[in-house]
């Protein structure tokens, strides 16, 4: 078995000391106290079983041992801190994480989040966007907004709606509408044979696209790929705008749905709830 990794904070304050060549000053950067900082260097000097450090009067040499290791260590840390960075938005306060289907963060808020912004400038806004409601990361997020089940929603949700099935492409269709290329969302539990069923069809449909989400299909529809089964709440945007058209009038009921739950104790996420609300119906 491979030995462990001696802690990062005993790096870092060998990295800080051999720096400043000093535990005070060290200590100074890392807020930690002046022994803290002694004991870690000692501490992985007895790991390592060599010295690092030797202690003067009024400060530290490096040993052959430490000035070996700096420079390994440095970009060690270096190569940590880069990675981090990836991930950094800044400062907690004022910010706004939002874990959103990827459906919602595109054709709900992405068209229409800067006047969100406009009406509360002292706020910056992180969106997470995902697919199935499984791959949220609740901890991290002030406000979410799930696809699946009202089974599979949590406690004091609120379903986003209207939120009908809807049959939408680019254009008018011409001739038989189950002969047109029939995008299918799967992983849902109606499509376009319960759809075909109450609109009156004897004919199966038979989809030629299948997508894992309602915006991809939504996408495809207005690129001109087909007749999209979508969420009547994602299409009516691209409906008002002309950028599609409904092509048969009949809708169904679809069992699941997006539903959105603010942290109550959140004045940033409650503001942001009430400003959804006023966007769709409920």
């Amino acid at each position: 078995m491979a030995r462990s990794l001696p802690p990062l904070g005993w790096f870092r304050s060998f990295d800080a000391a051999a720096r400043h060549l000093n535990f005070t000053v060290a200590a100074r950067e890392l807020a930690l106290t002046q022994s803290a900082v002694s004991q870690q260097v000692r501490s992985l000097e007895t790991r390592l079983g060599v010295q690092l450090f030797v202690r003067l009067p009024r400060g530290l040499a490096l040993t052959d041992e430490g000035r070996t290791l700096l420079p390994q260590i440095e970009a060690a840390l270096g190569t940590l801190a880069k990675a981090a960075q990836a991930f950094e938005t800044g400062p907690p306060a004022g910010l706004l994480t939002i874990a959103t289907s990827v459906s919602i963060a595109q054709w709900i808020l992405a068209p229409q989040i800067y006047r969100f912004q406009a009406a509360h400038p002292e706020l910056r806004v992180r969106l997470l966007s995902t697919v199935w409601s499984d791959e949220f990361k609740s901890s991290i997020a002030d406000v979410e907004i799930r696809f699946g089940s009202q089974k599979q929603a949590r406690a004091g949700a609120v379903r986003l709606m209207p939120d009908r099935l809807i049959a939408v492409a680019d254009r008018p269709v011409s001739g038989p509408l189950l002969k047109q290329p029939l995008i299918e969302t799967v992983g849902t539990s109606s499509g376009w044979e319960a759809w075909a069923q109450c609109a009156g069809f004897k004919s199966k449909p038979e989809p030629a696209i299948f997508v894992d989400s309602y915006g991809l299909a939504l996408d495809l529809a207005v690129q001109g790929n087909g007749v999209a089964l979508t969420s009547s709440l994602l299409a009516a945007g691209p409906l008002a705008l002309g950028r599609l058209v409904q092509v048969h009038p009949v809708s169904i009921a679809n069992a699941e749905g997006f539903f959105l739950t603010a942290n109550q104790l959140s004045e940033p996420a409650r503001a942001f709830e009430s400003w959804v609300m006023t966007r769709v119906q409920v």
